[in-house]
């Protein structure tokens, strides 16, 4: 909301309309925010023209897709109170800098959320890839960091497997870009067939190294794919990295949930916030038939969610279009954001901003209320 010094309700609109707007305002919910959107600051200003009423929409997570249905909700609320005769609403994104325990700011970087997976073989770089995508689909800045020192996958996934690093001032080396967001990865400045045969100290060394020393334009989120487990990597990661939250990616079968809660108890130690779980690979739907079925189990994602107290975020299902897609270097979300699969990376994008926020302090601002 704007600062304003003086008492919105004092001045030419008639206070009795004010108390109106306000009051309908006030029983319009953000389900992901779970507060109105006056609680939540997301009403910033209100101003009438004759009988206009034109309403300033800020929101702190992106969600352009919503757009619509957000502003067709705020306007049937508000459409029937006397002498409004028509609504107009303006939408912005400003996503707020959520507060660390620990870690230096990164240059130009908002926001860093880690997604991270107890064992390898679950998708958890698809998901990176596409939850950043889908991030950027709704309206943010985004970029991602490939932490996976061992395993780099993000170049083949963005389809910029052949780009190479440059420095235009000699400090900082400059991100790929790719389907409108930022990357850095190892996998840069290594062939695809060598191998990076480093220790775990070098090997967190170098990650806090790309993070710190790359270029990133001015970000409302840093996706960091981590690399499988709870080694030296994550340990560095929590002590010298800002990560606001962490997103646990698993599959429904026993092993990979036994694996994905020592990896919320990982977080839990370092106090990091766990935004949710990402369930992958979760059902198939029969190509012939469209029969569900459930090759990996069921409920597992689900089960260790209120086990730890937190959301699941979204089940995936497993889908041979996701695996062809980021084999091609075109992602599902920036592929074909209307498929139902890339429908459903985009909802877990609104899911985990939300969660940040959630994290944040509540905005101590006024609306400003005007009749210019």
């Amino acid at each position: 909301m704007t600062e304003n010094s003086e008492n919105p309700l004092d001045n030419r609109l008639s206070p009795q309309l004010s108390q109106s707007v306000l009051s309908a305002l006030a029983k319009v919910h953000d389900p992901l925010l779970n507060q109105s959107i006056l609680d939540a600051g997301i009403v910033r200003r209100m101003q009438m023209d004759g009988e206009c009423l034109a309403l300033n929409l800020v929101y702190p997570y992106p969600c352009r897709s919503q757009y619509p249905e957000k502003v067709q909700e705020i306007t049937q609320a508000v459409a029937g109170i006397d002498g409004i005769e028509e609504v107009e609403c303006s939408v912005d994104l400003a996503v707020p800098v959520i507060e660390t325990a620990v870690g230096d700011a990164i240059a130009g970087v908002k926001n860093v959320v880690a997604v991270s997976s107890g064992k390898g073989g679950v998708g958890k770089s698809t998901t990176a890839v596409n939850l950043a995508l889908a991030l950027a689909y709704e309206g943010a800045r985004v970029g991602i960091l490939d932490a996976d020192i061992y395993g780099p996958s993000i170049p083949l996934m963005l389809g910029v497997s052949d780009f190479q690093p440059v420095s235009v001032d000699g400090k900082t080396m400059e991100p790929a870009v790719a389907h409108g967001i930022a990357a850095n990865s190892i996998g840069f400045m290594v062939g695809e067939e060598q191998a990076t045969v480093w220790r775990g100290p070098m090997a967190a060394g170098a990650l806090i190294q790309m993070m710190n020393e790359t270029n990133w334009p001015d970000l409302d989120y840093l996706v960091i794919d981590m690399p499988p487990g709870t080694g030296d990597i994550q340990l560095t990661l929590s002590q010298k990295v800002p990560v606001v939250g962490a997103v646990v990616v698993t599959t429904p079968q026993e092993v990979a949930t036994l694996d994905a809660r020592k990896g919320i108890s990982m977080f839990n130690k370092v106090n990091i916030p766990v935004l949710g779980i990402v369930e992958n690979m979760s059902y198939h739907l029969c190509s012939q038939c469209g029969s569900k079925e459930h090759p990996f189990g069921q409920g597992g994602g689900q089960a260790t969610a209120e086990r730890y107290g937190v959301e699941l975020l979204g089940e995936l299902p497993l889908n041979v279009a996701v695996r062809e897609a980021v084999d091609q270097g075109k992602p599902s979300v920036a592929a074909n954001p209307e498929d139902d699969i890339s429908k459903q990376y985009i909802a877990i994008a609104r899911e985990t901003a939300a969660a940040m926020v959630r994290l944040s302090k509540p905005l101590e601002l006024e609306i400003e209320i005007s009749d210019d």
